[in-house]
């Protein structure tokens, strides 16, 4: 999250554990800098009116009902603050490089202030509470210590004053608008008014930025004398109640929704693909509920078996791909209705900015073209445009500051700044998408307001993580096809089409001519289809064990899809597997005497030692093991190959300066351990069992009494998803899913 602006040799501001006299929350108070608010624009007051009286509940300031918005980058909006917050869980790296220590987490002001009470949080004395209470400085003291005791306590009230002042004028608590496009096609149906002005961030709201200054040694900086850099950090608030945008909801996040959340954020970001990351999950004890439509445990796939009569006209193998469709598409949606505990996750970024929030800008600023050929040119001196103008300036500033931003801003050249935005977001969507069907993701709702212009994850909402592999799955029961798993690739390439689309008014406004704008789009269209494909297929290699750029084996990729399908493998435990097999038989030790079915024995592990540990969940026939052991002979021989003196994989890796070995380039390609819905259900059900009275899954014991500590093991767990783990993890969570998961309503499949 840095943006590496250097500075001179300052000390970076930071809480110090030898000043217990600061305001817990000091460090983030001393460092905001809200530039969505200050380099961005808000509704016109003439905007604000009218949009005031078409709403009757509208009291014209406090912004958390529904209403439409018809300009401005964003509208002033505070938390409505949890009753009764109790803090469950949070990121320990995370808050490190806040600079807050763990007594300031644990601190009430840091409660108040993540569960929504912005304003309560910073008029607490907390810092004071050593100094008021016990200033009994003893009969033996001397004047120089009651004087120093003095100075001490004067020092304090005006720091721990200060600090509220600086707060109570810099807290700045706002929520965003942006458009709805999917599949590259612009919608304005999901808007209440049907205009899109009433579409954004319903539930998220920011509390603030903060940026903070960190230490660069001589080897990061290319100056002789210490520099610091800074990290920029976005804060927000998900589940902090109504905002204008809020579409008739509620608001509100709960337990359940929220354990997720936190989880698989931090579970990517330790995978390696870009996120947005949680810095702590806060629930309402005994507070604040919503009703939210779920699934009884009766609520289960009802799919066909091979030998079902209806299809007995279709060959075995024809049966076998309907029954696989019919699995990875049957979802129900829910049956019941739960009251569940609110909760809010505060996630952090470098920023939030979404292909969707320029798409609304380009929107507006195309509405006074009439005319939609090649030859239109939008006016630039549009308002409308103008604050197009401002949100891809600040895209730049946020996400690529060094390289569109810092080399444009003083001359003003908009146009090389854009044409660079869209070079880097293309590297980084494709790449983040990549990095989802490596670990086995599935994002669920991929439109353009879900995809951030850096390509960094965000919205876990309908996600999953894949058990049997299907290249349509997917958990959520609105994901149809087009957002199905390896469509993503496909949906983020369409995503990156619109953010071009979006930003092609700037482009076409200030090239010399419309021809030349035109060339530009076409060339960086064709060369972002490129871009996903190479991304994709260089996962893929690492993930047999090739380097990226090793396009020998793309033929054994397109002859194991087509087993992984039949065979009904498990994408996790089977790529670890045949991770181990590399280990065990090595490419240096040549191609000599080597039995490919110890080999294979060792892929298909064994399920009557330990419970799961073999990739496919159901035993496979004498010819699958047969299409199995030919594959495995094909890419080991393939692999032996490709790192001889001279081939592809072998150059390549050393022409990177590496010396990675197969074996190792497949162990950081192929997670252990990822983040299985079943795993979700069981600790999101025994932290709120007053909620989810009926277990989804046999396994899950059943208590009254509300228990969190599988929270916080999969957390541990999901810190080093790469490494082999202790001997408990690896009984517990080293395996296929269990067949009830596969069919679970709220399990295999989600609303």
């Amino acid at each position: 999250m840095s943006m590496s602006t250097s500075t001179s040799s300052a000390t970076p501001s930071s809480s110090s554990s030898s000043s217990s006299l600061r305001h817990p929350l000091a460090n983030l108070s001393d460092n905001f800098d809200h530039t969505w608010i200050d380099q961005l624009s808000t509704e016109t007051v003439q905007n604000r009116l009218k949009s005031q009286q078409s709403t009757p509940r509208d009291d014209g300031r406090s912004n958390n009902v529904k209403r439409p918005v018809y300009n401005g980058h964003y509208v002033h909006v505070r938390p409505d603050p949890l009753l009764n917050p109790r803090l469950v869980i949070y990121s320990q790296s995370l808050a490190k490089e806040l600079g807050l220590e763990e007594g300031d987490v644990h601190s009430e002001a840091f409660v108040k202030y993540f569960s929504g009470d912005v304003d309560g949080a910073f008029q607490l004395k907390e810092g004071l509470a050593e100094i008021e209470d016990g200033d009994d400085t003893g009969e033996n003291d001397t004047n120089e210590n009651a004087k120093e005791s003095a100075d001490a306590d004067a020092d304090a009230k005006e720091s721990d004053q200060k600090t509220k002042n600086i707060a109570g004028k810099n807290i700045k608590t706002w929520a965003t608008p942006y458009a709805l496009s999917i599949m590259g096609r612009r919608y304005t149906s999901n808007c209440p008014f049907g205009t899109g002005d009433g579409y954004g961030d319903g539930r998220a709201i920011s509390i603030g930025e903060v940026a903070i200054q960190v230490p660069q040694t001589q080897t990061q900086s290319s100056s002789s004398s210490p520099t610091t850099a800074i990290s920029r950090y976005e804060l927000q608030l998900k589940g902090a109640g109504p905002t204008p945008f809020c579409r008739g909801a509620d608001g509100r996040a709960v337990l359940r929704s929220s354990i997720r959340e936190f989880l698989a954020s931090e579970a990517m970001h330790s995978l390696g693909i870009s996120t947005t990351r949680a810095l702590s999950l806060i629930v309402s004890e005994s507070g604040s509920t919503s009703q939210r439509p779920w699934y009884s445990d009766k609520n289960k796939k009802s799919v066909p078996s091979i030998d079902d009569p209806r299809l007995v006209k279709y060959s075995l193998e024809q049966r076998k791909q309907i029954v696989a469709q019919l699995n990875a598409q049957s979802k129900n949606d829910p049956d019941i209705m739960i009251e569940e505990p609110n909760a809010i996750t505060c996630r952090v970024a470098q920023s939030f900015v979404r292909v969707g929030h320029i798409d609304l800008f380009a929107r507006r600023a195309m509405k006074s073209v009439v005319d939609d050929n090649d030859s239109s040119v939008p006016d630039k001196d549009t308002n409308e445009f103008k604050e197009l103008e401002e949100l891809v300036w600040h895209a730049c500033y946020r996400e690529f500051h060094d390289t569109c931003y810092e080399p444009f801003r003083e001359s003003g050249d908009i146009l090389s700044a854009s044409k660079c935005l869209l070079e880097h977001s293309m590297d980084g969507i494709a790449t983040m998408v990549a990095g989802w069907i490596r670990v086995g993701f599935a994002q669920g709702n991929f439109n353009a307001d879900n995809c951030l212009v850096a390509g960094r994850t965000m919205d876990y909402g309908p996600f999953g993580f894949m058990d049997e592999y299907h290249p349509l799955f997917a958990k959520w029961t609105g994901s149809g096809e087009h957002f199905g798993f390896m469509n993503q690739v496909n949906a983020g390439y369409a995503n990156y089409a619109m953010l071009v689309s979006s930003v092609m008014p700037i482009i076409e406004a200030y090239s010399d001519t419309m021809r030349e704008a035109n060339a530009f789009k076409d060339e960086i269209m064709e060369r972002g289809q490129r871009t996903f494909e190479d991304k994709l297929m260089g996962a893929l290699r690492s993930k047999m064990g090739f380097h990226p750029e090793d396009e020998s084996p793309d033929d054994l990729w397109a002859d194991l899809e087509a087993l992984l399908r039949e065979s009904r493998a498990d994408w996790t435990v089977f790529w670890r597997q045949l991770t181990l097999v590399a280990k065990e038989f090595p490419v240096d030790a040549g191609e000599g005497d080597v039995n490919y079915n110890d080999m294979l024995d060792l892929l298909c592990g064994n399920d009557q030692v330990k419970k799961g540990s073999s990739p496919f969940y159901e035993q496979p026939d004498s010819e699958t093991r047969g299409k199995v052991l030919k594959w495995i002979q094909s890419w080991r021989e393939m692999l032996v190959e490709s790192y001889k003196e001279g081939r592809p994989s072998l150059m390549l890796t050393k022409a990177e300066g590496s010396s990675l070995t197969s074996y190792e380039r497949m162990r950081l390609a192929n997670p252990k351990y990822v983040l299985r819905e079943w795993m979700l259900v069981e600790a999101y059900t025994k932290a709120s069992p007053s909620s989810i009275q009926s277990p989804m899954l046999p396994f899950v014991v059943q208590s009254s009494e509300a228990d969190e500590s599988m929270v916080h093991e999969l957390f541990e767990l999901i810190q080093n998803p790469y490494d082999e783990g202790t001997e408990e993890q690896d009984e517990k969570y080293y395996r296929r899913a269990p067949d009830e998961a596969l069919k679970a309503g709220g399990t295999a499949f989600m609303s």
